[in-house]
């Protein structure tokens, strides 16, 4: 049995089925991984706000990692602040501009506050599904886009945010870190801010090698988390690129994937 000291876990398609929800099993485990000592981190694309919540439901005592890695938090201890890496405020107008010769719905986070432009169905369903605020802005194009944590791109067309991923990726190379989340999200963020430098940073305050980390995720922006870890778990939901990459592929998020995996790499004994 591998000595795992931190689990660090994707939310949405890994712990969470599309419902939202994690199942009591997946609940139970991560409890009993915490109460033995082992470092569980949540690793998610998702705003702080939101990733604090699932954290204390869940019953876990570690910071956070928000918006791909852009933010670490340490919610137990006054919210601060351990590591952060927002956007250049010039290239994300950029990008903005873009998206708006386009019409590409967008949301902002600019000081974990979530920004839109104007409503629609597209925010209502994000913020309904992960009940969340948001503030309606109007025109964008004069705003102070300083400490912006990331933009997210929103369109039902998969492959309209497939090829916006591929172009901007090739436009601002090495100059902003863009990929998809889901088929319809592609984000854009610093290059610093992905899940694998954040996991790094946090390993490193810990005192904890990368083989005593294991990873699980489902999407393509879940690689950087995986080549981060010695152990590499793919959902059996996770994209083909992910699955490629990972050292086993588990059961899907619906059938507790990541409680089998943990049963595997970390210990029957935690494993509900």
């Amino acid at each position: 049995m591998n000595n795992i000291k931190m689990l660090v876990l994707d939310i949405d398609g890994t712990i969470f089925r599309k419902d939202y929800t994690a199942t009591k099993r997946v609940q139970e485990t991560l409890k009993s991984l915490v109460k033995n000592d082992i470092k569980v981190v949540l690793c998610t694309g998702r705003m702080y706000a939101a990733t604090k919540s699932i954290a204390q439901e869940l019953g876990l005592n570690t910071p956070v990692i928000c918006y791909q890695g852009g933010l670490i938090k340490d919610f137990v201890n006054n919210d601060t602040t351990l590591w952060e890496k927002p956007m250049d405020a010039q290239l994300a107008r950029e990008v903005i501009l873009t998206l708006k010769e386009r019409n590409i719905f967008f949301n902002l986070y600019i000081n974990d506050v979530l920004m839109v432009e104007h409503d629609n169905r597209l925010v209502r369903e994000y913020v309904d599904d992960r009940k969340l605020d948001y503030k309606i802005i109007g025109d964008c194009s004069n705003l102070d886009l300083n400490g912006i944590n990331k933009i997210l791109a929103i369109d039902d067309d998969i492959h309209l945010i497939e090829n916006l991923q591929k172009e901007m990726a090739e436009r601002f190379k090495d100059k902003l870190y863009v990929i998809r989340s889901t088929p319809r999200f592609c984000e854009f963020s610093d290059p610093a801010a992905t899940k694998g430098n954040a996991l790094r940073f946090l390993a490193n305050v810990w005192g904890i090698k990368k083989e005593e980390i294991m990873a699980c995720g489902d999407q393509d922006n879940d690689i950087e988390m995986l080549l981060a870890a010695g152990t590499k778990v793919a959902m059996g939901n996770a994209t083909e690129d992910l699955k490629k990459i990972a050292d086993y592929v588990t059961d899907s998020v619906d059938n507790d994937g990541v409680v089998t995996a943990v049963a595997k790499f970390i210990g029957e004994k935690y494993a509900f």
